[in-house]
């Protein structure tokens, strides 16, 4: 018997479960941790979550702020090398025109210049011709004279006879020289 009661007491008392004295001490000093826990541990955690969760959105705004910020600065950045290449290609065709505009120039005070040299030229040349002519005109005046004076035998010395006598022979050669042409 003594057996049995021994037997039915360790059914009674499985080592899996514990005691209920034992179970009811257990839940107590789980809820004054849980409690304690609860009350101190639990607003120190919210408290390091709602920083972060705070710290981590306004991370994400700031973020936000720099990126709206830097495509602005892009946007203007754009803006001004577009400007500066509109200003780059006005200065090079107000360049280009003012040369067109200087080469302009120069061509006409060539034209003038050459114009003015060939004037004088034409000038000088004019100027020599009447020079050479004169001088051919006294030479050939006085040879005429004196051949035609060697021809009649008698000095033709009266020069304003001898120069009346030689301009008439001379103009007449030179209408009929007009005439020929």
């Amino acid at each position: 018997m003594n057996a049995l009661l021994l037997a039915s007491e360790e059914e009674i008392q499985n080592p899996l479960l514990p005691a209920v004295p034992e179970i009811v001490i257990g839940l107590i000093a789980f809820a004054i941790v849980f409690g304690f826990l609860a009350k101190k541990l639990l607003p120190n955690i919210n408290k390091v979550l709602e920083e972060r969760r705070e710290a981590i959105e306004g991370g994400i705004e700031k973020a936000d702020a720099a990126q709206t910020e830097a495509q602005s600065v892009l946007e203007q950045y754009k803006a001004q090398l577009a400007e500066a290449r509109h200003e780059a290609a006005r200065l090079r065709q107000e360049a280009q025109e003012q040369g067109a505009v200087i080469i302009q120039e120069m061509r006409a005070e060539g034209q003038r210049q050459r114009e003015e040299i060939i004037a004088a030229g034409h000038a000088q040349i004019e100027a020599d011709r009447k020079a050479a002519a004169s001088a051919l005109r006294q030479d050939v005046g006085s040879l005429a004279t004196a051949l035609a004076g060697k021809l009649v035998g008698e000095s033709l010395e009266d020069h304003a006879r001898q120069s009346g006598t030689v301009d008439r022979f001379l103009d007449e050669l030179e209408a009929k020289a007009e005439a020929v042409r």
